[in-house]
């Protein structure tokens, strides 16, 4: 059992890598530096989750159990001292704004849909929109960010109006990148607790794939993916957003809780990975 696992686990591990490592070669990461990386990740994850139970982490369980050299420990655990990557990086300013802009109904219509706003109107405007949604942030970048992404457009009675319900960077953005040290971590984290989790205690994580599609159909499977998933993912925003507390103060309950569901699309030529 434990041959078929590691056989089992190491598939998993080129197939993770193919991808990350075209996105690391594609932006100038060479091996050393990737390494590098992944011997810092080693060391902290076996210091901070695999100590042992009662015993203050050691150098010498972590590089018993990494396989890295007790220099090499040391070293790396210095070089984190200086270097603080925090948790989970905020959301984007700009898609906090968007997503405002949907669920907020005090920048909707009578249908409950995002309604042009006044550049102007500090009370009810654009500006009132970034100023809640955004933190420090100036409404003029908020608009030229949304604007450069085509999430929002200028009416020629100097409104903005919202014309993409979502924020999606531009191509190779920082924003992007930033999207591959977030979602895939969530992705990985619930694929972790599922691993040790079944039943009603584990987390949902399903896809559905068939692998013998004509190409005109997958244009247009594409494009219907692309509206329903959104429809979900707005009606389950609305939801989320009724009971967070930073939204809906009146909200009762303990703890804090970070929950959410994220959906993406993908294609490709028969055999790939």
């Amino acid at each position: 059992m434990a041959g078929s696992t590691h056989e089992a686990l190491s598939r998993a591990v080129r197939r993770i890598l193919r991808p990350l490592v075209r996105i690391l070669l594609r932006n100038g990461i060479a091996y050393g530096d990737f390494a590098e990386e992944v011997r810092r990740i080693y060391v902290e994850v076996a210091m901070n989750e695999f100590h042992v139970p009662g015993r203050k982490p050691s150098v010498s369980r972590t590089a018993t159990i990494t396989g890295l050299t007790r220099k090499e420990v040391h070293r790396l655990l210095e070089a984190a001292g200086n270097d603080d990557d925090g948790a989970l990086a905020p959301q984007n300013r700009a898609a906090q704004v968007v997503a405002g802009w949907v669920r907020d109904t005090d920048f909707q219509d009578g249908r409950g849909e995002p309604r042009p706003l006044s550049l102007e109107d500090a009370g009810g405007g654009f500006p009132a929109l970034v100023r809640r949604y955004s933190g420090d942030m100036t409404a003029r970048a908020v608009l030229d960010e949304l604007e450069r992404v085509g999430a929002v457009q200028r009416l020629d009675d100097g409104r903005a109006t919202l014309v993409e319900r979502s924020y999606v960077p531009a191509r190779d953005d920082t924003a992007k990148i930033e999207l591959l040290g977030t979602d895939v971590a969530l992705l990985m984290n619930t694929i972790h607790h599922n691993l040790d989790h079944s039943g009603r205690q584990a987390r949902y994580q399903r896809k559905v794939l068939y692998d013998n599609l004509p190409e005109e159909y997958v244009e247009r499977f594409r494009t219907q993916a692309a509206e329903r998933c959104q429809e979900l993912l707005e009606a389950l925003d609305r939801e989320l957003a009724a009971n967070d507390r930073d939204i809906n103060p009146a909200v009762t309950g303990t703890g804090s809780r970070r929950a959410g569901v994220g959906l993406f699309y993908f294609e490709g030529d028969r055999g790939d990975d």
